[in-house]
C-alpha cells in the first residue's frame, strides 16, 4: 500500500497537539456508503499480524460516534 500525503496535509498535522491526534476511537476505521440514498457508515477495525477484520457497527451518521463510545 503506498500512502501520498501532500505538503498542505503534512503542515496541518504538524500544528496539531498530541492530544488532537490521538482519541478515544483511534483503532476504529470507517467505510462510508449509501443505502437508500442515506448516507450509512461502517465501523470496523483491522489487526494485521493475527489478520482479523472485526466489524463494529453500522448505521446512519447520526450519533454513530457516540454509540459507539458507548458500546465499547
Amino acid at each position: 500500500m503506498q500512502i501520498i500525503q501532500t505538503n498542505h496535509f503534512k503542515k496541518a498535522v504538524k500544528k496539531l497537539n498530541a492530544q488532537q491526534k490521538r482519541g478515544d476511537l483511534d483503532f476504529l476505521q470507517v467505510y462510508k456508503f449509501r443505502m437508500n440514498n442515506q448516507l450509512t457508515l461502517l465501523a470496523y477495525s483491522y489487526e494485521e499480524q493475527i489478520i482479523t477484520l472485526t466489524l463494529l457497527d453500522v448505521g446512519s451518521h447520526e450519533n454513530f460516534y457516540r454509540d459507539i463510545k458507548r458500546s465499547i
